[in-house]
């Protein structure tokens, strides 16, 4: 009988551990081979001699290496040669064999690499000793197993997802869908995991199909269906008379196998597509592949909806090293030297549990799972290196992947989680093999890792993994905004924060951190999400993070601040994001995570405290504020027309309509929003402010345009816009100024460093669109257009995907204007900021758009700029700010001390009492 492959390949290991450093072809080539043929239970003394001579193809006397007549022809070198050359040689010895001599392979080898070649089917196969485990499939010629050939393959990719979820489509258009399908789906992936990894024997699931199964497909779901059978089946149940080619498939169990699913049905194209994913190199898969194949089988619709994104890996680092794996290697490095310490530790690492509670198709709990392993590896190395004769390290393995639990609202991505933990689970059992000699594997599986298929926001998350067993809950929950929410999403955020005021503006991702919230109450669990950074701007934080903060007295303990969230998927779209990490406690090192731009790799600063904007501070949070903190003048909103355009006309329309009607010439104005300021083009409007009934029914066209905003407005569903059905002729909302003011676009791209502001005539009005301060000076134009009002207003405007959104509540009334600033400095910065308004005014065929464009902004007004935020700078303090973090913990500070007489409880008169 021939060695069981797990046999083989824990032999494998060790040959290769043994030789790793042998570089002589003379001194050590016999024994080499001596050891090679015992990988496999074969005496090469049986079998195949050394140094045959042979006449050459020049006619000369040569001797081959090694050979086994019939079978296999060895060349052997010293370390570093040429195996081109051996390969060569052993060619030429082929005219001087006999016929039935003549091998079906040549091998090669310098002790450290290998090369097979087949000659029946031309293929050519190289590796390195240390990888021959993961080879040893290319002898089984020698075991004594059946050959069969393989193709070089190619490493499973991308394109390996978008093929399952081609074939996901083609079986869910003949009708197999909904449940069934995806967890036939997830049970192939499992299988052509295993066919490539060890938990099969190499490539038996890919021959089956290919062998046993007719061109048409009409039997591929029928024997499909029997290797599901025998995987849930143990070898002791199975039938005594079972077909050979299903019973070398192993008992698998793990619950994966058991339920009994409806009969799927394939054609040819089906089959075709399959057998191309069993081609692929799937031993080489990654979690974050798998991770994209469950993306590949769900339509764009359905991933919006659900707020799945992808997570790459590397992303998945920058939460879980600060939030426990940090502190974990900092343990380690210190408990090295003391056994008893390290056995301490790798306790601590077997009783760790984990929740995920939107957990997609596992992403987090994988890389988790594989750095805990990593680690155990590690402790393990330490542990037992001085040990001598042979250790059974295998025993001493307890991290397990029924430490890991989540919940997740798609059942397919449930199953994928599932299987994909038993997978990284393998791989780490493969790593403990290469590591110590000693093959490896978990089966059958009795341990998986709790996914729920559920709503998180409704399912207690108790009832998945008790809070007292628990040490960190991670992940990334879904990704949607306020305003895009469905039905469904703004009643679990309803029923989350149930009694609270003022939800209706939160983010979905808000709702995860009050239920984590919630279940961190007087212990030590640590929480780390990832969220789009909208929680950390604007109105939401004065919401989220007041309850956050006053009634669960969450600290935060670490933070990423804005950076561009992307991955490798097919056209996945960037998000910006932060990692917040939190809990119940306090703690002394406490980190922020810097950017320098949002694709750059991060800063790591030491934080005294870290509020809620991601700034190290007092837990400082900025509401909406009515009036100005500062003794400066107001700032209003542009005028609201709601006149479903009717009002409103581009420079042709314009044009066009006063042909139509001439008289109409003097109630046109020229109008702006945010996007006609900036990037310099035109837009004019009805402006009917003053307009007597006589004069209005002596212009036909503007009447007709008059009744269409009347009809507009009462067919509205808001009972204000009705409201203003009875005023026709006017904007909803008028505040057009009669003098010249400021405009603030409300919206503006995050390339740009300043936001471009200006003057405007009161001729032109100014949308809703904009903000305006009328009669506005010089010097609150020039504070305003500064960096460091710009710091401010990075920091606490809410966003627009990723561009700015200006507020006057929270941007503009709570902004700290410098105090006590001098007649002399006060001339410097309006000098400046007339500087910088001249230097426009010599591009006149540029945009704002064009000026603050970071490519294209002109070197003198960008110089311009920079004596301007000297000169306000210098009206703060008189040492400069070396970045923008200084700057915004300064704007802080100050915002605190101009609040503090607002916030302060007023004292009670003590009055004396009398005698």
């Amino acid at each position: 009988m021939p060695l069981s492959w797990n046999e083989i390949k824990s032999r494998a290991i060790a040959f290769s551990q043994e030789w790793e450093h042998e570089t002589s072809e003379d001194a050590e080539a016999k024994s080499f081979w001596d050891g090679f043929f015992n990988v496999f239970g074969i005496s090469r003394r049986r079998v195949a001699t050394f140094e045959k001579s042979v006449k050459k193809a020049d006619n000369k006397q040569g001797f081959i290496d090694l050979l086994w007549k019939g079978v296999i022809l060895v060349e052997h070198k010293s370390r570093g040669k040429s195996l081109d050359k051996a390969m060569q040689q052993a060619k030429d010895y082929f005219p001087g064999l006999k016929e039935h001599e003549l091998p079906k392979y040549i091998l090669v080898s310098d002790f450290q690499k290998f090369r097979i070649y087949d000659l029946d089917t031309n293929i050519t196969s190289e590796f390195e000793l240390k990888d021959f485990v993961n080879h040893v499939h290319l002898f089984d010629f020698i075991a004594g197993y059946e050959k069969r050939t393989y193709k070089d393959e190619d490493p499973v990719n991308i394109e390996a997802a978008e093929l399952m979820g081609k074939l996901h489509d083609l079986l869910e258009a003949v009708g197999y869908q909904g449940h069934d399908l995806e967890v036939y789906l997830v049970r192939l992936l499992f299988c052509l995991f295993a066919d490539d990894t060890g938990i099969f024997d190499k490539g038996i699931f890919w021959e089956y199909i290919d062998l046993h199964t007719k061109s048409d497909g009409s039997d591929l779901a029928m024997h499909i269906a029997s290797i599901f059978h025998v995987l849930n089946t143990p070898t002791e149940k199975r039938l005594k008379n079972l077909d050979i080619n299903l019973a070398q498939f192993p008992y698998v169990n793990g619950k994966l196998f058991e339920e009994i699913l409806q009969p799927a049905a394939f054609d040819s194209q089906m089959r075709e597509m399959f057998l191309k994913a069993c081609a692929l190199d799937w031993g080489k898969i990654s979690p974050a592949i798998f991770g994209s194949m469950f993306q590949a089988v769900m339509n764009p619709k359905e991933r919006r909806n659900l707020g799945a994104h992808y997570t790459s890996e590397k992303n998945i680092q920058k939460l879980i090293k600060p939030l426990f794996l940090d502190d974990l290697y900092l343990e380690f490095e210190k408990v090295k030297g003391s056994r008893s310490k390290l056995q301490e530790l790798h306790q601590k690492l077997a009783n760790l549990h984990f929740l995920d509670p939107a957990c997609g198709c596992g992403n987090f709990l994988i890389i988790t799972y594989r750095e805990l392993r990593d680690l155990e590896i590690k402790i393990l190395r330490e542990l037992y290196k001085k040990e001598e004769g042979f250790i059974d390290v295998r025993i001493f393995i307890q991290v397990d992947v029924d430490q890991f639990a989540g919940i997740e609202y798609d059942e397919f991505a449930v199953r994928v989680a599932e299987v994909a933990m038993w997978l990284i689970d393998h791989q780490m059992n493969i790593k403990i093999s290469h590591e110590f000699g000693q093959y490896f594997v978990r089966l059958p599986l009795t341990k998986s890792a709790k996914i729920v298929h559920g709503n998180s926001l409704i399912i207690d998350w108790e009832t998945v993994l008790e809070k007292e067993k628990l040490n960190f809950i991670l992940g990334n929950p879904p990704f949607v905004g306020a305003m895009i929410m469905n039905d469904q999403q703004r009643n679990d955020i309803d029923h989350v924060f149930y009694g609270e005021k003022g939800t209706g503006v939160l983010d979905y991702v808000c709702a995860w951190y009050l239920k984590a919230a919630k279940i961190i109450q007087n212990n030590k669990i640590t929480v780390g999400f990832v969220s789009t950074n909208s929680i950390s701007q604007g109105e939401q934080v004065s919401i989220l993070w007041n309850i956050l903060f006053n009634k669960y007295k969450i600290k935060i303990h670490f933070a990423h601040r804005t950076f561009k969230w992307s991955n490798e998927a097919k056209g996945n779209a960037a998000v910006h994001c932060v990692i917040i990490g939190f809990a119940n406690f306090d703690i002394t090192e406490k980190y922020i995570f810097d950017y320098e731009d949002i694709q750059s790799e991060p800063l790591t600063i030491k934080a005294k405290n870290i509020n809620p904007y991601l700034v190290d501070g007092s837990d400082t949070i900025i509401t909406n504020k009515s009036f100005p903190i500062s003794n400066i003048p107001l700032m209003r909103f542009g005028s609201m027309p709601r006149d479903g355009g009717n009002f409103i006309f581009t420079e042709t329309e314009k044009e066009e309509f006063i042909k139509i009607e001439p008289q109409a010439e003097k109630w046109i104005r020229p109008y702006t929003g945010a996007k006609e300021f900036i990037n310099g083009y035109s837009r004019y409007c009805l402006w009917l402010v003053d307009i007597s009934p006589k004069e209005l029914k002596a212009l036909p066209e503007v009447l007709k345009r008059v009744d269409k905003v009347k009809k507009f407005r009462l067919e509205s569903k808001a009972a204000s816009t009705r409201k203003f059905a009875t005023t026709p002729t006017i904007f909803c909302q008028i505040a057009q100024p009669n003098t010249d003011y400021l405009l603030v676009p409300s919206a503006s791209s995050e390339k740009r460093k300043y936001i471009p502001i200006g003057f405007m005539s009161s001729e032109i009005i100014t949308s809703n669109l904009c903000f305006l301060i009328p009669n506005a000076t010089l010097y609150l134009f020039a504070i305003l257009t500064s960096e460091m009002h710009m710091t401010w207003m990075k920091y606490v405007c809410g966003r627009l995907k990723s561009d700015y959104r200006y507020s006057k509540d929270i941007v503009y009334n709570n902004y700290p204007f410098p105090e006590n600033v001098n007649d002399k400095q006060k001339q410097k910065v309006e000098t400046a900021a007339q500087a910088v308004l001249e230097i426009r005014e010599k591009y006149p065929d540029s945009s704002l758009a064009d000026l603050y464009d970071p490519l294209t902004m002109p070197p003198d007004l960008v110089k311009a700029h920079q004596i301007l935020d000297k000169a306000v700078d210098l009206c703060y303090r008189p040492q400069p700010f070396v970045n923008e973090l200084n700057r915004i913990e300064f704007l802080f500070n100050l915002y605190e001390a101009l609040n503090a007489p607002l916030l302060k409880p007023e004292k009670k008169k003590r009055v004396k009492k009398s005698n």
